[in-house]
């Protein structure tokens, strides 16, 4: 069943299209204590996953208990480093995984389904814990992954639909600094990414009953932060992974291998963007390669599919944003950039503050750039430089905003929030 790509819904990371980008009018670019956030709760538990929204509903997951975690690497350092950079807990004992549900309106909790983590806890990177992967819903049920292998599908009451654990069927989910990425629907079938040193595969399980699809097993070695993005194409769709062996394309009914640009990384993380058949795309880790590929191809893109590439310059974690012929990206160090999609020229660059682990979204004639120490940073989209605001709120954001019915989404560790008056306003 495919996603409706409504604007008064957010179904999954990046939005309806995986693009980042919504059709919503009038939304805000100021706010905080006291100004413009229609409601403010507290999580159940905390995480760095970012909400999705149906109708009246918003979702999101979390983690409660504290797990196995180790310093990475980090953003920013010193005073540029955010005040919440510190592991993810929620008190000691037992590890268990929640997904809530709530009012889009108001805020209240409509329901909370808890799933206790099985098998042994793996390490993760302290800045996030084992429910960094984004849930995805089709309208019917809605769809978690969490970093221990495990699986759940729900309705929208909140009622355990079906579960695996794919940890225990497939191998151990025992990728450096933890798993992170997000499932993707296509038609009937839920698409995961476990690209992981004990067993690297694609796989995709029936939504209704969670049954396998089909599986594609990859070398190993082959190892992915990132999230799957189903692209449409004038020949159909293609599901296209960043992978450290380069970008990969698959046939998502089938899981046939479509196309490749060979590029090794060894940081993938960033999702492609699309737009009108072309794929803009970062790589991943510091300063790394940005690129424009057009879908369509078939074996060994590299020669025949590449529009243009830059070498060095990207995000090291944020996914690229497209809007109205340009690419904006936001740096690890407070730069930001904004490239001609067509050539991959830059069109201007400058440091505007701040530490990018989210993914920039776009709407409404603006770009919005959340940073972990809780600013926000809205761009006049444009070819100019333009701050429209900076706007903050309480709290260290990791997590990519949601649009929908005339507000953002946000949340940080252990809150969720709606910015924005009244709905559609």
């Amino acid at each position: 069943m495919p996603l409706h790509a409504s604007a008064e819904n957010w179904p999954q990371w990046r939005g309806p299209a995986s693009t980042g980008t919504s059709t919503e009018m009038r939304l805000p670019d100021r706010w905080g204590a006291g100004q413009n956030i229609a409601w403010d709760v507290a999580l159940g538990g905390v995480g760095v996953s970012s909400p999705i929204v149906w109708d009246d509903q918003v979702f999101v997951t979390s983690q409660v208990g504290t797990g196995l975690v180790q310093q990475g690497p980090r953003l920013g350092q010193g005073t540029d480093a955010s005040a919440g950079e510190r592991p993810l807990g929620a008190g000691a004992g037992d590890i268990r995984f929640l997904i809530e549900a709530y009012h889009r309106s108001d805020g209240r909790r409509l329901w909370t389904h808890e799933v206790a983590a099985e098998g042994m806890p793996v390490v993760v990177h302290d800045k996030h814990n084992l429910a960094s992967a984004s849930p995805v819903t089709d309208g019917e049920r809605v769809y978690a992954v969490f970093a221990t292998g495990q699986v759940v599908a729900v309705d929208l009451a909140g009622r355990r639909v079906w579960a695996r654990n794919l940890a225990s069927e497939f191998g151990p989910w025992d990728i450096q600094w933890g798993h992170g990425s997000s499932p993707a629907l296509h038609r009937d079938g839920l698409i995961v990414a476990a690209y992981h040193p004990g067993g690297a595969y694609l796989l995709s399980l029936d939504v209704a009953t969670g049954r396998e699809r089909w599986k594609r097993d990859r070398p190993a070695g082959v190892i992915s932060y990132s999230s799957p993005v189903v692209v449409p194409t004038a020949d159909g769709h293609e599901l296209v992974v960043n992978s450290s062996a380069g970008i990969e394309a698959y046939d998502p009914d089938s899981g046939q291998p479509l196309w490749m640009f060979n590029e090794s990384n060894q940081y993938p993380i960033p999702i492609p963007t699309h737009h009108d058949g072309t794929l803009y795309l970062s790589r991943g880790y510091r300063s790394g390669p940005y690129a424009a590929i057009r879908t369509g191809g078939r074996g060994d893109i590299t020669g025949t599919h590449v529009v243009w590439h830059v070498p060095t310059g990207a995000p090291y974690i944020a996914s690229l944003v497209y809007y109205d012929g340009l690419l904006y990206m936001a740096g690890d160090v407070g730069v930001v950039t904004c490239v001609d999609a067509k050539t991959g020229e830059r069109v201007w660059r400058e440091r505007l503050g701040g530490l990018y682990t989210a993914s920039p979204v776009a709407a409404d004639g603006k770009i919005y750039l959340m940073s972990e120490t809780g600013e926000t940073l809205v761009l006049r989209a444009g070819r100019a430089p333009e701050v429209v605001a900076r706007s903050r709120v309480s709290g260290r954001i990791l997590a990519s905003p949601a649009i929908a019915g005339g507000r953002l989404f946000i949340r940080t560790d252990d809150r969720l929030m709606a910015i924005g008056g009244t709905q559609g306003s």
